[in-house]
């Protein structure tokens, strides 16, 4: 017998121990039981009154085990929800674990007048559960059939074979022994009804009923899941939302900047132009210079007397001072114009440097404002 049930040492001690089990018995857990398998699943009972609806134990999914006692060579089934103990079923071989559906199972309890369901997570563990209940089942078949025979062998007037006839109640109500034989005969009896009555209770219940109950609160669990996970993104939303309109704000600002740089770029196109008149005034004015040189050599090389050579001499001194100061004032602008033009060309590489960082930037903000909206879009349809 105990070769067919096996104790792991990784669950040698349960925090379930040391805990009253139910309202109809005051057996406590002790360290001479030991749990041999535990699972998790939600626990209910049968409604006492309609004898069809399934009443749910608790909220949650308990740990359920089996529980193995050397000294008495019984094994229970034990579910303790806080200090309250939920399940506390002794396996005797009268009983079957039914499975109803592919994660629910149950099983009828005399003792405790009531029926048991469990819903699992997945049907492997309601399989694993179903295969311990026949392993734990035929040990307990088989510590009774051990228990008869040591009653057997110490009290011989039990020792009754099969084929005898059951002496009358009422002709052997006197002897000590006969009485024992009657009782069982009774205690048999009310067995066998109770055993009908919980089969014709559990024939009357509704399979869909008990499936639809652990469907139920398998959606309640999820349901909780997608309220956590809607609140957490409405909050990231409500982010994004404030996220969206800094970077808005900032994308104005930087429209703005945009604007004044052009306004400054269509001042320089004008500086430009002005380059341009000066370059074709001092073009004029070198023609003009080369034009008097000539002239100046003309007259240098022309015979003439001395009186008008001299007049010609100072009237082309003259001609020749006014040409000087009007080409170092030509030269003066010239230069000016130079420096303006280094000046504004230097005033335009800085305004195109920074054109070209704010486009970039622009261009990063739209990226970023791209991804932002695709990701709202995402977030509204799957909501």
């Amino acid at each position: 017998m105990h070769n067919a049930v096996q104790v792991p040492e990784s669950q040698s001690t349960s925090p379930i121990a040391q805990l009253p089990l139910c309202p109809y018995s005051s057996v406590h857990l002790c360290c001479r039981e030991q749990p041999i398998f535990s699972t998790r699943a939600h626990v209910f009972q049968i409604d006492p009154a309609t004898k069809r609806n399934w009443i749910p134990a608790s909220k949650h999914a308990l740990t359920v085990s089996y529980f193995y006692d050397a000294t008495r060579n019984v094994y229970r089934i034990i579910s303790v929800g806080g200090t309250k103990a939920i399940i506390n079923s002794t396996i005797t071989p009268n009983m079957t674990f039914t499975k109803t559906s592919q994660k629910f199972g149950q099983w009828a309890d005399s003792r405790a007048n009531t029926v048991y369901g469990l819903g699992f997570a997945s049907e492997q563990h309601l399989s694993q559960f179903a295969e311990k209940f026949q392993e734990v089942k035929e040990a307990a078949r088989l510590a009774r059939e051990k228990s008869q025979d040591k009653t057997e062998l110490t009290n011989p007037a039990l020792n009754i074979t099969s084929h005898q006839v059951l002496p009358s109640p009422i002709i052997s109500s006197n002897g000590p022994g006969e009485d024992k034989l009657f009782r069982s005969q009774s205690a048999d009896v009310e067995i066998s009804t109770e055993k009908e009555r919980l089969k014709k209770m559990l024939s009357e219940g509704s399979v869909s009923e008990v499936q639809w109950e652990a469907e139920f609160f398998s959606l309640q669990d999820n349901n909780s899941k997608l309220v956590a996970a809607l609140h957490e993104a409405n909050a990231n939303v409500d982010q994004w939302k404030k996220q969206l309109a800094a970077y808005q704000e900032e994308t104005e600002t930087l429209r703005q900047r945009v604007a004044e740089l052009e306004s400054q770029g269509a001042h320089d196109s004008s500086s430009e132009n002005n380059k341009e008149e000066l370059s074709q005034t001092l073009e004029e004015l070198e023609l003009l210079i080369k034009a008097k040189d000539e002239e100046i050599q003309m007259l240098k090389s022309q015979k003439c007397t001395r009186w008008e050579a001299e007049g010609e001499r100072e009237e082309t001194l003259q001609k020749l001072q006014e040409l000087e100061a009007r080409n170092a004032e030509l030269e003066r602008r010239l230069h000016l114009a130079e420096q303006t033009l280094a000046e504004t060309l230097s005033e335009r590489e800085k305004i195109q440097n920074e054109v070209t960082k704010v486009a970039e930037i622009m261009d990063v903000k739209i990226f970023e404002l791209s991804e932002i909206r695709q990701g709202l879009a995402k977030l509204v349809e799957s909501n």
